[in-house]
């Protein structure tokens, strides 16, 4: 029943995918008038490649047992989970825009008991981390075959609970779980190095026994070739570091901090659109 989402999907259909979640991210976040568009535009290729690629779920079933499981550590990026989980048919695209609205199911973080197909409640800095080590540790002492995958942001890593968790996941070498660090470098105040700096992150997590992925967490063929990766990693829990661009794809909201948690108004929110509109036909 919970079978590949879309494990044909090809590199220009994700592209495709992924560039109208950004256009729903900044038209959610502009008609709300809060939000998080920095961090969501920057992990929605991440976002896109677990959900129309890689992960065994099925709209029609998304309490199915047999799914895997997608725990948004960083809940703040709530605009591109929802976004994705529209275009792949768990909730009506019209309902995209009452993100944050009073009485609404999509909250400003994401809440497991406003839709089905959330799996936490997160936002808490280092908490959906240590839930989805819960869940992949669950699932091995119930012989389930699903698998947990769990997305962390930078300022996720300054935090102890992160690492807690972490060490867990390693200790017990959970080859079920997958860490994805969105690694946009900047956070609500700042560059992530010049306020509590985590690098080198990628030894971090080696340490902590995981098996460690660096890639370009804008390039699909990275991402889908990381992932297949961690599927033959079998004796360990995999860290994908992906190195990706806050803001991406809208050049003012683009390598800074300022759109961590600003919301853009209408004239910037038709100068976004227009800069994430489909490229021209070669």
């Amino acid at each position: 029943m919970a079978g590949a989402p879309a494990g044909d999907a090809t590199i220009a259909q994700l592209e495709s995918t992924a560039r109208e979640i950004r256009r729903d991210i900044i038209r959610m976040v502009g008609r709300a008038g809060s939000g998080h568009p920095g961090g969501s535009l920057s992990v929605t290729d991440l976002v896109t490649a677990l959900l129309f690629h890689e992960m065994r779920n099925d709209p029609a079933h998304p309490d199915d047992p047999a799914r895997d499981r997608l725990v948004l550590s960083k809940g703040h990026a709530a605009p591109a989970l929802y976004a994705a989980l529209a275009h792949r048919g768990f909730l009506p695209h019209e309902e995209l825009l009452s993100l944050r609205q009073l009485g609404s199911r999509l909250q400003g973080h994401v809440d497991r008991n406003k839709l089905p197909c959330i799996e936490a409640s997160t936002g808490c800095l280092g908490q959906g981390i240590g839930m989805a080590v819960g869940m992949a540790l669950g699932a091995r002492l119930e012989r389930q075959s699903h698998r947990v995958y769990a997305i962390l942001g930078d300022g996720e890593c300054q935090a102890g609970p992160t690492w807690e968790a972490l060490m867990v996941g390693g200790h017990y070498r959970l080859a079920n779980l997958v860490v994805l660090l969105d690694r946009n470098g900047y956070e609500t105040d700042g560059a992530t190095e010049s306020i509590l700096g985590i690098e080198p992150i990628v030894d971090k997590f080696a340490a902590f026994r995981y098996h460690t992925i660096d890639i370009d967490g804008h390039d699909f063929g990275q991402i889908l070739a990381a992932l297949a990766e961690a599927r033959t990693t079998v004796d360990r829990p995999t860290a994908i570091v992906a190195r990706t661009v806050k803001g991406k794809g809208v050049s003012f909201m683009e390598n800074t901090h300022v759109w961590h948690g600003k919301a853009p108004n209408a004239a910037e929110t038709e100068r976004a659109l227009a800069e994430l509109a489909d490229p021209p036909a070669s």
